[in-house]
C-alpha cells in the first residue's frame, strides 16, 4: 500500500461567543502558523467525521459538524482541504495534542487577520463574517 503524498485535510470552523477558534501550530508549514485545528482525512472517514475526531484530538473540544463550508487546493501548502463548520458540544480549548499544537486561541472577527494575514478561504470568510458580524 502506498502513502498519500498530499493527503486532503479537514479545517475545522468552530464559533463560539462571537469568536473563532484557531491553533498555532507547533511546526508551521512556511508563511501557515496559526490556522484552524485540522487534520488527514483518514481511510474510510468522510471529511465531518475527520473534523470531529481533528477538534477532539487536538484542542480536546467536542464539536458536532454543521455543514460543509467548502473544499479547495490551498495555495501555500498544495492540499486539497475541506473546511466545516462545527458546533462546540463539549470540553474547552486547550492543548490536546502537544506535538501538534502550541496554543489555542479564540478570536474575534478584527483579530482574524492579526493570525491569519494571507486572508481566508472565501466561503470560511463569508461563514465567519455571517457568524461573528450579526
Amino acid at each position: 500500500m502506498t502513502a498519500e503524498v498530499n493527503p486532503a485535510v479537514a479545517a475545522v470552523v468552530v464559533v463560539q461567543d462571537g469568536r473563532v477558534l484557531l491553533v498555532r501550530r507547533r511546526v508551521s508549514e512556511g508563511a501557515l502558523s496559526w490556522q484552524f485545528p485540522a487534520g488527514r482525512i483518514e481511510s474510510g472517514e468522510s471529511a465531518v467525521e475527520a473534523a470531529a475526531r481533528e477538534a477532539r484530538e487536538e484542542t480536546g473540544l467536542l464539536v458536532t459538524p454543521l455543514n460543509v463550508l467548502g473544499q479547495r487546493v490551498h495555495p501555500m501548502t498544495g492540499r486539497e482541504i475541506h473546511s466545516i463548520a462545527c458546533r462546540r458540544t463539549g470540553g474547552e480549548a486547550s492543548i490536546a495534542s502537544p506535538d501538534e499544537v502550541a496554543d489555542p486561541a479564540w478570536v474575534a472577527h478584527g483579530g482574524i487577520p492579526h493570525y491569519v494575514p494571507y486572508g481566508l478561504f472565501e466561503p470560511v470568510r463569508d461563514h465567519l463574517d455571517e457568524a461573528l458580524l450579526s
